[in-house]
């Protein structure tokens, strides 16, 4: 007898033109008879911009929902929303792709219907990934304190380059003058950080990677600490502010604000199908070993 699964959908806002991909994953979903839950903003998306039959849907506010699975509709960015959303619930989270490059959000459209075969079949891995948490002293965040990705520490706009004491467990590490800095885990490690220069980390590795952007001196290198040490962080600007980024999600924040980076405690659990592999997602992603020339 088929297991009734409960799931709940989150995705971008902003590809009408793809909701083909909606339509098809709610038929897939009613075949099974899957209880599904939507979030509002995605929900008054679809009902607004698309044809997508809506019929039977829960919606819910906020992270007011429960679920045995969430599933996220689009790229990178919306994975890292809907897992901000889902928090310290912990729930599986299965990606998507509608997007572009995507190492989260990693399964395509037309895999769908076997994915899902092997999800029913209790066929699949929930990897848990690391998850860093941001305290400020004297600053009150706006937004989500947890990164997946990374966090990073940036200068503003236009203004001139920073100076960022880094300290781990408390010891000088080093002063940056860079544009700034990002920490990052594993699995942020192929996201803005790489694009920074920062190295690779395999996901099981428990490590954490530090790497300056811009850095004003040829001789600062991109670091990897343990993932269960302390970082503290003193920033320095001339427009007195600069910003934080949480997975992207960026707010202003006064010079003299300490910041502390540590390891969260608990887990996001990133749904991946049986057959995947790290460094197959890697040769294909990033095309490592082919060669164009004829």
């Amino acid at each position: 007898m088929q297991q009734t699964l409960r799931f709940a959908l989150f995705g971008n806002t902003y590809q009408e033109h793809k909701s083909a991909h909606v339509t098809h994953l709610l038929e897939i979903l009613r075949r099974r008879k899957a209880q599904i839950c939507i979030s509002n903003e995605f929900y008054d998306f679809l009902r607004n911009h698309t044809k997508a039959d809506l019929s039977g849907l829960e919606v819910f506010e906020g992270n007011s929902f429960s679920a045995d699975m969430v599933l996220s509709i689009g790229g990178d960015g919306t994975f890292l929303k809907a897992a901000s959303r889902v928090g310290k619930k912990e729930i599986p989270i299965l990606g998507i792709n509608t997007g572009r490059l995507g190492f989260l959000a990693d399964v395509l459209p037309d895999q769908m219907e076997d994915a899902f075969d092997e999800i029913y079949q209790g066929n699949y891995l929930a990897e848990p990934r690391r998850v860093l948490k941001l305290t400020c002293n004297g600053h009150v965040l706006k937004g989500y304190p947890y990164g997946l990705n990374e966090i990073a520490v940036l200068k503003r706009d236009t203004s001139s380059m920073i100076t960022i004491h880094a300290y781990i467990n408390g010891e000088p590490l080093n002063v940056y003058q860079a544009d700034g800095l990002v920490i990052s885990t594993p699995t942020g490690s192929t996201g803005y950080s790489l694009s920074v220069g920062g190295p690779i980390l395999v996901p099981q590795s428990g490590t954490i990677s530090l790497t300056a952007v811009a850095p004003h001196s040829l001789n600062v290198r991109p670091i990897v600490i343990r993932d269960d040490w302390e970082i503290t962080l003193d920033v320095e600007s001339r427009s007195h502010n600069f910003l934080i980024a949480v997975d992207g999600r960026s707010e202003t924040c006064r010079e003299g604000t300490r910041l502390t980076i540590k390891r969260a405690d608990y887990y996001v659990r990133i749904v991946k199908r049986c057959h995947h592999s790290f460094f197959n997602t890697l040769r294909e992603k990033m095309m490592w070993g082919m060669d164009g020339r004829n």
